[in-house]
């Protein structure tokens, strides 16, 4: 089975979110199943810089943006990885979405219809001689693939397209289309437009043998005007062709028995190392000793995330005695708003803006409870870190966090099932009452260490995601 991985962001080499995490440890799985895959990626200077034994394997002409564009190959953490060096487009420093501003680069429809290009060149084979059963497309930034697949019309490989967040949908106003050398219907209601805008997200879900999202509840979830972002009736229609697989964890980055970013390491038969994790990050941040609970955050801070709920809660928190220690950034009132709330509470809440892989280990090893009360969340990485770590998840009852923590019931807690704490209003009197639960099972030591081991011996290895691509491709396979 041959599949190239078209994608923006892979850990270590590039990492703004969940997304890089999902393209380190993914093809690694897929590969050890016996899957033939490889990588395709913007030649942005972070990636290119950790891509080793690069050689290049052919010159395009690109009909987007008049790019002169080389492919190189090389690998990456031992993955073949391909880079698109097309330096009027990827050469900068940074993020790899935004300037230094914050403002979305203005030729960003070609920075990424390049890439969905080069994925679907891939289908004649000359691109190092090797041609894939599946193109497999992640995010809007590749949701062109799949649609430069349908345009050169005849035997093709197959293509998927996974949403990892539908929230961002690379919409472009229309005059942007004439440049993406795509048919001129494509840009309709069964295309790429989107209420008179292209949209590369509509793309990747319209054009897509296959839909796969990162969770079997948020697959539901975004076939509802709720959580559909405008495109819950594109889904619906495309309900047989849409699939929700749960993401996982690469035990070889997240692993609290080998993680050298820790002071002390620890394991769900062995707990003691968490306890001077906690100290150690105390000390660290500037906090207070103390027999209270710690809780951590460490995400993009934005209204998705639910962090504003925090702020509304976090006076009740501390009065409890406990301690919150962030790490995060993004949105500018919300780093504000932290940032008075820890010039308010010195000691007992500390808020670190930006981000520091090293230190989100800390944090979320240091801590007693991870708080996620995201008002959505496709999967969600940092609740399956925080059991892995001994941190009992505090989340809002959606998407992946629904299919990931158990509450910590008494029924739940007496049949051994409960692993953390589940609110399903998305107010701060929702996130109150999880809160007050965390705090009663806190003064309940022996049920408390019963409910971190039960955390800690989930399995959410990325073994059983890695089958059930492969059972996808092997049915799209006759498509090939």
């Amino acid at each position: 089975m041959r599949v190239i991985y078209a994608s923006t962001e892979v850990y270590p080499a590039l990492k703004t979110g969940g997304l890089a995490d999902v393209n380190a440890a993914l093809p690694q799985a897929m590969r050890a199943a016996g899957a033939d895959v490889r990588l395709v990626l913007p030649a942005f200077p972070a990636i290119e810089s950790a891509v080793t034994g690069l050689q290049p394997v052919i010159q395009l002409k690109a009909p987007i943006g008049g790019a002169d564009v080389r492919v190189l190959r090389g690998k990456l953490a031992g993955v073949p990885a391909y880079l698109i060096e097309a330096g009027q487009l990827y050469a900068r420093p940074g993020n790899p979405y935004v300037d230094e501003g914050g403002r979305d680069w203005p030729d960003n429809h070609l920075r990424f219809a390049l890439l969905g290009w080069t994925a679907a060149r891939f289908a004649d084979g000359t691109i190092d001689g090797w041609r894939p059963d599946i193109v497999h497309g992640h995010d809007w930034h590749a949701g062109l693939a799949p649609a430069y697949l349908a345009a050169r019309g005849g035997e093709r490989p197959a293509s998927v397209f996974t949403v990892h967040n539908l929230g961002y949908q690379g919409e472009f106003i229309a005059e942007k289309f004439r440049d993406l050398a795509l048919p001129a219907n494509f840009f309709s209601i069964h295309g790429l437009e989107f209420y008179g805008k292209v949209n590369f997200m509509k793309a990747g879900l319209h054009y897509a043998d296959r839909i796969t999202t990162v969770s079997p509840t948020y697959a539901a979830e975004i076939q509802t005007p709720e959580f559909g972002c405008g495109m819950d009736g594109l889904l619906r229609s495309r309900a047989g062709a849409l699939t929700g697989i749960l993401n996982g964890v690469d035990r070889a980055v997240w692993n609290p028995a080998a993680d050298a970013a820790l002071v002390a390491r620890f394991s769900a038969r062995n707990c003691r190392g968490k306890t001077r994790c906690k100290a150690g990050l105390r000390s660290e941040l500037g906090l207070a000793s103390g027999d209270g609970p710690l809780f951590g955050i460490v995400s993009r801070l934005t209204s998705q995330k639910g962090l504003d709920l925090v702020l509304e809660v976090l006076p009740d928190l501390v009065g409890h005695g406990g301690q919150l220690a962030l790490l995060g950034t993004g949105d500018r009132e919300l780093e504000a708003r932290f940032l008075a709330a820890a010039a308010q509470s010195p000691g007992a809440v500390s808020v670190r803006i930006g981000y520091d892989e090293a230190l989100a280990h800390r944090i979320i090893a240091g801590s007693d409870v991870i708080l996620v009360p995201s008002r959505f969340e496709p999967c969600g990485l940092t609740q399956l870190y925080a059991l892995a770590y001994g941190a009992l998840p505090l989340v809002h009852r959606v998407g992946g966090l629904a299919d990931t923590v158990c509450e910590a019931s008494p029924e739940n807690r007496e049949s051994g099932n409960a692993t953390g704490f589940v609110f399903s209003e998305a107010s701060p009197n929702g996130l109150h009452k999880a809160l007050n639960c965390a705090i009663a099972l806190w003064n309940r030591p022996r049920e408390w260490a019963r409910v971190r081991r039960t955390g800690m011996e989930q399995d959410f290895s990325w073994a059983p995601a890695a089958r059930q691509y492969l059972d996808l491709y092997r049915e799209l396979r006759p498509l090939a």
